[in-house]
C-alpha cells in the first residue's frame, strides 16, 4: 500500500515537472514562429534555417520528452478513473509513450537533418 502511495507522489511530481518544462518549450516556441513570421519566412526558408542545428534539435528534443513524461501519465489518471480494464490502464499510455517517442524524435530528426 505505501508502495502504491510513494508511486503516486513520483508521478505527481513527475507531471508537474513536465509541466513546467512544457510551459517554457510551448513560451519559447510560441516565440520562435512569432519572430519567423514577422519577416515572412516561407516553410522551406524556415527548414533552410534548422538544417544541421544542434541547438534547434536539443530544444526540440526537450520538448518531445517533456511530452513523453506528462501525456502518459495524464492519460494513466483518466484511464484510472474511467475505465475498469487494468490491460487498458497499463497498455494505452505505455503506447502512447511509446508514438510520442519516436514519431517526437522522427520529426526532430526530418526537420534538423532532412530524414526520417
Amino acid at each position: 500500500m505505501q508502495e502504491a502511495a510513494i508511486l503516486q507522489a513520483k508521478l505527481w511530481y513527475y507531471q508537474r515537472i513536465s509541466a513546467m518544462v512544457l510551459a517554457l518549450c510551448v513560451a519559447v516556441h510560441l516565440g520562435i514562429i512569432y519572430y519567423a513570421i514577422q519577416g515572412g519566412l516561407s516553410a522551406s526558408e524556415i527548414l533552410a534555417r534548422t538544417r544541421g542545428n544542434w541547438g534547434f534539435a536539443l530544444f526540440y528534443e526537450i520538448f518531445v520528452l517533456a511530452c513523453f513524461v506528462h501525456a502518459p501519465i495524464g492519460l494513466a489518471n483518466i484511464l484510472r478513473e474511467n475505465v475498469q480494464s487494468d490491460l487498458l490502464n497499463r497498455v494505452l499510455p505505455l503506447l502512447l509513450a511509446a508514438l510520442i517517442l519516436i514519431l517526437g524524435t522522427m520529426a526532430v530528426i526530418g526537420v534538423v537533418w532532412g530524414v526520417a
